[in-house]
């Protein structure tokens, strides 16, 4: 194969994957600045997921390397694949796992299998083409083919195994994949932002981008605004936030109804959205009290749940009990907070009775969450336990959605209205900077283990409640501001008596 290749000519399985999520994402992989990159927990769980798919799949430890190819070991890792690939490009993989299937290879009768193990349900190109390059320079290596590929994955109750077979079809997609990839890698400048960003939450790069993004005035700056309502806008010569706010809605709206009804009926609220962020200015959309529940209640709990969604578990129902104070006032210094742990799936109906007790401990007191989450666990909850409808309906006519408030009666000057964005407008701090679900997830796995026996350090036990308790403090920030502008506006104290 002659020399070794320069590394920054070098297509690997990582960049691929990176590619197939976001063109900038790989170019920032090869060209940018590793001082713009941030850790996130999206790798960590990654990995984790893998070596529990891994075990599941093989109870025994595998070999390590070309050694153990050799010697025929059931499973093998540690090997790096070079090689070539349609178009002669310089290829690099490192397959987490091979498995030994029947076959005839260099080494004897037997050959291997790549293995991935994939996060989500559902199998995507980001998994088919990466495991696909592993494939041929599998083939390459082992001097035979690789008829197909192990995809494995949890829904919940176990280990999901799909195969995939390394067609002339995928393999077709891969040249052009590879092809595509080599254009934008040898680019001077990066790939344009990506039009719908909700998965740069979870990229290395988000800060860099989100700082373009903002200098830029990307239209994805504008809360509302996905990849298909972008390409709309362009295709009307409205090229970012400037232009949006700038526009005329009726014209707009006229403008986008070819597109379908639904769009133009969102380009009034497009156009007051993209000038609230303008211009930094909040517009009250609706006169009524927004939490006109807390008035006169003796006290109000404020709920937060952390979920494992791979295992479809809801492990921590955090609560935080604040009394309405003498004079009608609250003060969230004065509250307990009271977390509900359930353990495995196997111990919710534990955790539904400490849940129901902990409700009727304080039957006047209305529950306030952030987002559709607590709502949906409730109920699942619910009918998991054999409860009857009436249940569930006694719980959800105190549970309050502080998100759908702020949305039903403010207009904000935010990209977003997650909790996150809202409460940090508001001045609140979260105790450990830059932690969100994903990494009190991480903890959870790394304290929860596999069982009793397996318990990691309680400080990541701590590190969740703390996170989590936060988040509870976080929706009372939004929720007090709710409730000073009513005050405002009625001449009523913020506490609603």
């Amino acid at each position: 194969m002659g020399a070794t290749p320069p590394a920054d000519n070098v297509l690997t399985d990582r960049l691929l994957r990176s590619w197939l999520r976001c063109r900038r994402k790989a170019w920032l992989d090869r060209h940018g600045d590793p001082a713009d990159r941030r850790w996130t927990a999206h790798r960590t769980l990654l990995l984790n997921d893998q070596q529990r798919s891994f075990v599941a799949l093989m109870p025994r430890k595998p070999g390590h390397g070309e050694l153990s190819c050799i010697e025929g070991c059931d499973g093998v890792v540690g090997l790096r694949l070079k090689g070539v690939g349609p178009a002669g490009e310089h290829l690099e993989a490192h397959p987490p796992l091979l498995v030994r299937v029947k076959g005839r290879s260099r080494w004897g009768a037997y050959a291997y299998q790549p293995v991935l193990a994939r996060q989500g349900r559902r199998l995507t190109r980001e998994h088919q083409l990466p495991l696909a390059l592993m494939a041929l320079l599998l083939e390459q290596h082992q001097q035979c083919a690789v008829p197909d590929m192990l995809v494995l994955g949890w829904d919940g109750r176990g280990l999901v195994r799909d195969r995939v077979g390394f067609s002339k079809g995928l393999r077709r997609q891969l040249a052009d994949a590879l092809r595509k990839l080599s254009t934008d890698l040898a680019r001077e400048q990066p790939p344009a932002l990506a039009a719908d960003r909700r998965k740069c939450s979870l990229c290395s790069w988000r800060d860099a981008c989100d700082a373009v993004a903002a200098a830029e005035g990307h239209l994805s700056e504008v809360s509302g605004i996905g990849g298909k309502r972008r390409e709309i806008l362009l295709e009307l010569g409205i090229h970012g936030l400037s232009d949006l706010a700038a526009a005329d809605p009726s014209h707009l709206a006229a403008r986008m109804e070819r597109f379908g009804e639904q769009h133009m009926e969102v380009a009034q609220d497009l156009v007051a959205q993209a000038r609230a962020q303008r211009d930094g200015r909040a517009e009250r959309l609706d006169a009524s009290a927004a939490l006109p529940e807390l008035a006169g209640a003796p006290g109000v709990l404020l709920y937060d749940i952390e979920s494992d969604p791979d295992a479809r578990h809801d492990f921590l129902h955090g609560f935080l009990c604040m009394r309405r104070g003498p004079e009608g006032g609250w003060d969230p210094l004065t509250a307990q907070y009271q977390p509900l742990l359930a353990l495995s799936v196997q111990e919710e109906s534990l955790c539904w009775d400490r849940l129901k007790r902990l409700l009727n401990r304080y039957p006047d007191w209305p529950v306030l969450h952030y987002g559709e989450t607590e709502v949906q666990s409730l109920k699942r909850l619910a009918e998991r336990q054999g409860e009857p409808e009436s249940v569930f309906q006694g719980m959800n006519r105190r549970l309050v959605d502080v998100h759908a408030r702020v949305r039903s009666h403010w207009r904000l000057p935010l990209k977003s209205y997650g909790l996150k964005a809202v409460a940090a407008w508001q001045g609140f701090h979260w105790s450990r900077p830059g932690v969100d679900g994903a990494r009190a997830l991480l903890w959870w796995r790394q304290w929860h283990g596999d069982g009793p026996n397996q318990r990691g350090s309680r400080h990541g036990l701590r590190w969740i409640f703390d996170y989590n308790r936060d988040d509870c403090l976080a929706t009372w920030a939004v929720a007090e501001w709710l409730l000073l502008q009513d005050a405002t506006i009625h001449g009523d104290h913020p506490g609603g008596s």
